[in-house]
């Protein structure tokens, strides 16, 4: 069941796709080695990528996608009709929309260490993968990777297909470090840029706050330092670990919409053991997920965000200073995961190198899923700025 909580509480509140849903395929795209920003290689490297719209002569129509944390290159559109739901933004990616397929080639990539390495519509090379030395899976062999290493894999892609300019790189959240990032390291490439839920950097709050969705893996006795893979998945530390993400994505307002009142549960009045009900439902919710994720995945996700930087040197506003590109930041206001004070930090660095950035928020009551859900709020700003 491959269907992100995020979808789940839109379905929930009413929200539907839009129409002109483009039909998908995923492709596989193959590296036979890359080496990664600490040095190590990993041969060969697997991703799955999309596409939608029409590459024209030139290739200058091209707009990346680049997604977040929990996410896949499914950005818009299904893979079948009978698809439950389509690509997260959907509504502002296909004929017509924001993002227009009409005029646009829109194309999207899994990353590297992809949390949903068992979907059987994504392919990447992470801990879960089977060591070609060792004929096991890697564990914790694999190599820490970074938000660059991801940039330099999409990259080697759009090489093999003869794309040498981006009209645009979107991406939220942890899409938003992957496209800020293009945009630092090549600057004569990508001529606009937004950033969705996120910044060019993530602070000491924030890194540590991460450490949060680490902790109950590493501390689930299963997990075994990461050697799992022939016992299986450390589902209790897994669990746990997603139900805090999906939290932490959410903004009080709307995590009491979608989930009851501790008034409703008698029992915790007479026995401390237990569980309010809508801890149960968030943890419910949280496995169906863990069906799909990968606990070690999730763990070089949290270190490949907790080591961003634009630049990935000493200094994020010396490196954005090198970003060339049209900018147009877009946090959600109720963003309390990567709050609006981060993007605004990063909009000041560029204004301060002499490129100033457009600046709007995203409204609504889901915080941090306002970029997913409620994108749509934004859809004629995306629009404007793309022409």
């Amino acid at each position: 069941m491959r269907v992100l909580l995020s979808i789940l509480l839109a379905a929930s509140l009413g929200f539907t796709a839009a129409a002109n849903t483009v039909d998908v395929k995923k492709q596989r795209f193959t590296l036979d080695s890359f080496t990664t920003a600490n040095g190590q290689t990993i041969a060969p490297v697997n991703i799955g990528w999309e596409a939608y719209g029409k590459l024209n002569a030139d290739k200058s129509n091209v707009i990346l996608i680049t997604h977040y944390f929990s996410g896949t290159s499914h950005a818009a559109g299904k893979y079948q009709a009978t698809d439950a739901v389509p690509g997260y933004w959907d509504s502002i990616i296909g004929p017509g929309k924001a993002i227009d397929t009409n005029k646009f080639y829109v194309i999207s990539s899994d990353t590297l260490v992809n949390a949903n390495v068992f979907d059987p519509n994504v392919i990447t090379t992470g801990p879960a993968t089977i060591s070609p030395a060792t004929g096991k899976p890697y564990g914790l062999t694999f190599p820490v990777v970074t938000i660059g290493d991801f940039v330099e894999v999409q990259k080697a892609l759009l090489d093999s297909l003869g794309i040498t300019k981006l009209y645009a790189v979107i991406g939220p959240s942890m899409g938003s470090f992957q496209a800020i990032e293009w945009a630092v390291r090549y600057p004569e490439r990508v001529e606009r840029l937004i950033p969705v839920i996120g910044s060019a950097f993530i602070d000491t709050f924030g890194a540590v706050k991460l450490e949060r969705w680490a902790y109950p893996i590493k501390v689930d006795p299963a997990w075994n330092n990461g050697d799992y893979y022939d016992k299986g998945q450390p589902i209790q530390g897994l669990t746990t670990a997603l139900a805090y993400i999906t939290q932490d994505a959410v903004h009080p307002v709307g995590f009491n919409l979608r989930y009851p009142s501790p008034v409703a549960d008698k029992a915790a009045l007479q026995d401390i053991r237990a569980s309010l009900t809508a801890w149960d439902e968030l943890m419910q919710h949280a496995k169906v997920r863990a069906t799909y994720q990968d606990a070690n995945h999730i763990l070089y996700l949290v270190r490949a965000s907790q080591l961003w930087r634009a630049g990935m040197g000493d200094s994020w506003q010396q490196a954005v200073a090198k970003i060339k590109a049209k900018t147009l930041f877009l946090p959600a206001t109720g963003d309390l995961l990567l709050p609006p004070y981060l993007s605004k930090q990063s909009a000041s660095a560029m204004n301060a190198a002499g490129n100033p950035p457009q600046y709007a928020e995203i409204p609504g009551d889901w915080g941090h899923l306002d970029g997913v859900v409620g994108i749509e709020a934004v859809a004629n700003k995306i629009q404007l700025f793309l022409q």
